[in-house]
């Protein structure tokens, strides 16, 4: 087996660079869809969410592409778009078996191009812009190969899968020896957990029923169905107003009992002392965890939270827009994070997100990854099911977000059965957008926002999108 996998790693390594997969293009567009409409997606500081997507397509000199993105909430997606263009100079007329042969220091290349880095480096517009792209990358790699994006991470050697990540600025808490060596460690028992990911799958839990803007009746009625659909674990959305989310956490304890998981999240929306008091008159609830009680840059401030919420039994969650493996590393040295939150798009896309799993690992913390944007819950199913194949293989305080929001406009949409992420099986990051779905739902032009504007639903821009 091993040797077959090393056969298949160094096909794509050998045979890509003379088989003209070069890139050809580089096609970004604005995709959203309108999801304030009905407060889908409504937290604490994102009121009113068009859920959206800079999405880009690669397309070579065969026919093979890569399909990325990187999730938005509306207003400015045009910026990230813009960001790409900018990037894909770097990536345009590239050989993609000489980009995966050395993916590590491409991705270096990607993000300290010497003027782009000064508006961002690793950060910010730029590094949204840096994933989208190099998801793309990563999705026309696993579909040459034949393989789901985990398939393909699965079957690589260690040395081959460390190669794709920069160590650089986190090598003082984990090297590429010490990856390669935990990753070696972990080889017994692949095949078992493998097939439990395609029988049974990875356990998920639901902020469905908890987006702020929903009435007491549609949360009561969401918790039912939810719990009908196997799911013990619930997420609701707190720190606008205190008593509200009192009376919304009883709802929800009053539905789902005592026996399954609660979880709250602020979305970044308090100060930290705020934080800790807040959380003290919710300790009643007996919740899991408090996502993101502060700003999202405040490594001590979550530390501090943290250290003063656990005599009450909650840890503190986040990363979800933790900027890049460095303030992950702090995060994780300094105690601010007891579930890591990694964010398919919010970082640099796979190859930074692997380095952040190896910290979280070295550093005894586990993942449970955000999702429920614009294919979100499509892309970080693949780097869980790597991660608990090939380095945690366990699952113990882990869990996977799920969110049932535009599922439909993807062609290969998540499989969840059972409150579980069933291993996909189509090749790729499971990141293609339906054409109809994309040509519809693209800003400003495309048919359904074309509709709305004329309805008067939505006011169409004043300022013309590049």
């Amino acid at each position: 087996m091993y040797s077959a996998i090393r056969w298949r790693v160094r096909r794509v390594r050998g045979s890509m660079p003379g088989t003209g997969l070069r890139i050809r293009t580089l096609h970004v567009r604005d995709i959203r869809f309108p999801t304030s409409l009905g407060a889908h997606g409504s937290d604490a500081m994102h009121t009113d969410p068009d859920y959206s997507c800079a999405y880009v397509i690669i397309y070579t000199d065969r026919e093979i592409e890569g399909h990325g993105l990187t999730f938005t909430c509306g207003r400015g997606t045009e910026i990230v778009v813009q960001a790409v263009k900018s990037l894909s100079y770097l990536v345009v007329g590239q050989d993609a078996g000489d980009i995966f042969k050395d993916f590590g220091s491409f991705w270096r290349k990607l993000t300290s191009e010497s003027q782009l880095r000064w508006v961002g480096p690793e950060k910010g517009v730029i590094h949204l812009a840096t994933a989208a792209i190099v998801n793309a990358l990563w999705d026309l790699w696993a579909t040459a190969e034949h393989k789901p994006l985990w398939k393909l991470l699965v079957d690589m050697n260690p040395e081959t899968l460390v190669s794709t990540i920069d160590f650089r600025y986190i090598s003082d808490v984990i090297t590429k020896e010490e990856a390669i060596q935990i990753l070696k460690s972990k080889q017994e028992g692949k095949g078992e957990r493998e097939e439990e990911m395609r029988t049974v799958g990875y356990p998920a839990y639901t902020t469905q029923v908890g987006w702020l803007g929903y009435s007491s009746e549609r949360v009561r009625d969401l918790c039912r169905e939810y719990l009908s659909q196997g799911f013990t674990c619930f997420k609701v959305k707190v720190g606008q107003n205190l008593e509200d989310d009192k009376r919304r956490c009883k709802i929800v304890r009053e539905i789902i009992g005592w026996d399954n998981k609660l979880m709250v999240d602020a979305n970044q929306n308090w100060d930290v002392q705020q934080a800790i008091d807040w959380m003290k008159e919710l300790a009643e609830f007996k919740p899991l965890w408090i996502e993101e009680p502060t700003s999202p840059d405040d490594v001590l401030g979550h530390a501090a939270i943290a250290k003063a919420l656990k005599p009450l039994g909650i840890g503190v969650a986040t990363g979800e827009m933790c900027c890049n493996r460095v303030m992950f590393k702090q995060f994780l040295q300094a105690g601010g994070m007891q579930y890591c939150q990694i964010d398919s798009c919010r970082i640099g896309g796979v190859n930074e997100i692997l380095s952040v799993y190896l910290m979280a690992y070295k550093l005894g913390v586990p993942v449970c990854p955000h999702a429920g944007g614009v294919g979100l819950c499509e892309m970080v199913q693949h780097l869980q099911i790597f991660d608990y194949i090939c380095l945690s293989t366990t699952k113990e305080n882990r869990v996977i977000e799920y969110v049932d929001q535009q599922h439909e406009h993807f062609e290969n949409p998540t499989n969840v059965k059972h409150a579980h992420y069933i291993a996909p099986t189509a090749p790729g990051y499971s990141t293609k957008m339906k054409a109809k779905s994309a040509e519809s739902y693209e800003y400003p032009l495309g048919h359904e926002w074309e509709k709305m504007f004329n309805e008067g639903t939505f006011q169409r821009p004043h300022v013309p999108l590049s």
